[in-house]
């Protein structure tokens, strides 16, 4: 698979497309796709055991052998999705189209064949959905176009772009104009206009692309394609240096930072700001889209923006990006309903529910000036932790409750702490993940147009995920020390560990039959070969 993933992208990169079209229909024909296709819906993702309007479910391994044999067997029948909504931050509903288990499991098999087509081509500065590019790359970038680099000055405006209503009404036409005589177009067009059941009616599609299909985000990226390029092809003057008084032709362009449907332009003055969003006013129309007029804004950095949760701006010319307020609250008013929903809950299980939220959120945003954050979650965490210790004791004293579910560690006082069980029957300490301990870690931007689909990177894919991954665990602890053990490469696939994939530890000699948590009896496993040796 990885293999034909690359000839795939080489085939592009060359322009050779009777070779790219033929190693494609391969891919659509390959079993290997089929079964990973399969492992990553049915296993993998975590929207496994929601449901289409068929009601199917794929849960064990009788099931996932089935599925295979149909999908071998059986020519495919799109059907409509199912709507779903979900509540945004603004209070709002977002749509959801839900396809069947067999559409989305088409749906992967065809984005193999057709991703690295297009990460041969896609633009550097696009990092949404693709693979080995993140939110921290986006960022990052925009943090090298605001800082001053000897003679160049850092740009001092921005365009907060919105695009309104991007995945309802993004042009089929300009869709199916950009794939071509891909191999799997037909399915293609099929997904686009299959519609969706809402309370028992069916609607039709005649734009858009529902969020919530597997193949979706990448369409939505090739429907964006050459945003970057036609803006970078405005030519704009730089803002006037004493040097030069005339203002000079500033050669590297205007700046173009775009995350899915979600961008930024930056550039030195207003005027060329306003140039760029009429230029990309026109650029949009021709696909069925326009700015959102009530959320789309030109504001200076210094007075700072915000995107994908960071707030960005300059204090004297000298960039601060920190985690923006409004998400750093509705994280605490999150934490806060999480344990108020777990007031009959026990202190272990309260831990195990909040340590994933909280290390997800850590690690978003260790890469910025994040310590005075982390330091007021911690607070926060803690003041609601009081609150629901003292709740379920309103008879105990305060010293009591102190003494019952906070404890000293080390030279810490007040650590929400208890003494367990795990799931293999071993008594354990469960302790709160520490927020305010996370490091501070500066992310490196990934190389402008890499992608790991191209074969002449492969050294430099695998250092960087080595050195990104070895951030997973601290460094000289337990855990640490078995990836070291075993060169960062999963056993089991023999793919490195870092790789995108979940991973999990693997007790060689379980538990159950003496097997100990040393070091030498354990192993890290990528999710799915961890399922594999149980199975």
């Amino acid at each position: 698979m990885k293999n034909l993933r690359q000839r795939i992208f080489r085939a592009r990169q060359l322009g050779n497309f009777r070779k790219l079209r033929n190693l494609q229909k391969l891919m659509l024909r390959s079993h290997a796709n089929l079964l990973l296709s399969i492992i990553q819906i049915t296993q993998v993702n975590t929207g496994k055991q929601t449901a289409g309007i068929d009601k199917e479910v794929i849960n064990t391994p009788q099931q996932r052998v089935k599925l295979t044999l149909d999908m071998e067997n059986t020519a495919h029948t799109v059907k409509p999705t199912k709507r779903l909504y979900i509540p945004k931050s603004n209070g709002k509903m977002r749509p959801l189209g839900i396809p069947t288990i067999r559409d989305r499991v088409m749906q992967a098999i065809v984005k193999n064949l057709l991703e690295p087509e297009w990460e041969a081509v896609f633009e550097p500065n696009s990092y949404g959905f693709r693979p080995g590019r993140s939110c921290a790359d986006a960022i990052d970038q925009i943090f090298n176009r605001i800082t001053s680099k000897g003679t160049a000055k850092g740009d001092t405006w921005v365009l907060d772009a919105d695009i309104s209503g991007f995945f309802d009404n993004i042009s089929h036409s300009q869709i199916e104009k950009s794939i071509g005589n891909t191999p799997g177009r037909k399915l293609i067009k099929m997904w686009l206009k299959s519609g969706f059941m809402d309370k028992g009616t069916f609607n039709e599609t005649t734009q858009g692309t529902p969020q919530g299909g597997v193949i979706s985000p990448l369409l939505a990226n090739i429907g964006l394609h050459g945003l970057e390029t036609a803006i970078r092809a405005i030519p704009y003057r730089d803002r006037p240096r004493k040097s030069h008084p005339k203002g000079q032709l500033n050669k590297k362009g205007m700046g173009v930072i775009r995350y899915a449907d979600d961008f930024v332009v930056m550039a030195n003055s207003k005027e060329d700001i306003l140039g760029a969003k009429k230029e990309i006013e026109k650029w949009l129309e021709d696909r069925n889209l326009k700015l959102s007029e009530e959320k789309t804004k030109i504001v200076q950095v210094e007075d700072g923006f915000d995107f994908l949760g960071f707030n960005i701006r300059t204090y004297s010319e000298k960039a601060l990006i920190k985690p923006a307020k409004t998400k750093v609250l509705q994280f605490c008013k999150n934490i806060g309903r999480v344990i108020a929903s777990l007031s009959g809950a026990t202190q272990e299980t309260v831990i195990t529910k909040l340590n994933p939220i909280l290390r997800g959120f850590a690690n978003y945003y260790r890469g910025v000036c994040s310590k005075d954050t982390f330091s007021y979650i911690r607070h926060r965490v803690w003041q609601s932790l009081w609150q629901w210790a003292k709740r379920r004791h309103p008879s105990k004293t305060e010293t009591w409750v102190k003494d019952k579910y906070f404890h000293c560690v080390g030279t810490r006082k007040w650590v929400f702490t208890c003494k367990g069980v795990d799931g293999r029957g071993s008594e354990k300490w469960f302790k709160l993940f520490e927020v305010g301990d996370t490091p501070i870690i500066r992310h490196i931007k990934v190389k402008e147009s890499a992608s790991p689909d191209n074969p002449q990177l492969k050294e430099y894919w695998e250092d960087r995920r080595n050195k990104q991954g070895k951030q997973y665990w601290a460094k000289g602890s337990k855990y640490y020390q078995v990836g070291k053990n075993q060169g960062w490469k999963c056993p089991v696939c023999g793919d490195y560990l870092f790789n995108g994939e979940d991973i999990e530890t693997h007790h060689i000699v379980p538990v159950k039959e003496g097997g100990t948590n040393d070091t030498q009896n354990l192993v890290h496993l990528h999710k799915t070969c961890h399922k594999q040796e149980h199975s």
